[in-house]
């Protein structure tokens, strides 16, 4: 099981730093994706990065604004959050990349990752 915090209500233009850890397994053998789920959405995509850290893949939506990088020694992944907007609201969500899926992980789909966290949630707004 995974556990995400960080979020929190925010102005637009803030910033926020998600933290993505897990208590049971080791992080470093997988590669490890951000998601979001927006109200009445379904949930996307947000950024993903390999297990070694060398590879990472954005959503179009978020490129320049949201860094992902990850802390093997802490066993914990990052998500760097800034300028955000008011369609940047929803709860984030991280999960490791099911093996099964071979290095689809990297197009940053949900159904190719599994062990999802309780989430947290982004508010954004004035």
């Amino acid at each position: 099981q995974l556990v995400e915090s960080g979020g929190g209500l925010v102005q637009p233009g803030g910033s926020l730093r998600l933290s993505c850890t897990a208590s049971e397994f080791t992080l470093y053998y997988y590669a490890v994706g951000w998601f979001r789920q927006a109200p009445g959405k379904e949930r996307e995509g947000v950024s993903c990065i390999s297990s070694s850290g060398g590879n990472t893949n954005y959503a179009d939506s978020v490129e320049g604004r949201f860094i992902i990088s990850r802390d093997n020694a802490k066993n914990t992944v990052y998500l760097q959050i800034d300028d955000l907007k008011p369609e940047d609201t929803g709860v984030y969500y991280c999960a490791v990349e099911n093996p099964a899926s071979g290095n689809f992980w990297y197009y940053c789909l949900p159904s190719d990752f599994t062990s999802w966290g309780q989430g947290t949630q982004v508010t954004v707004s004035s």
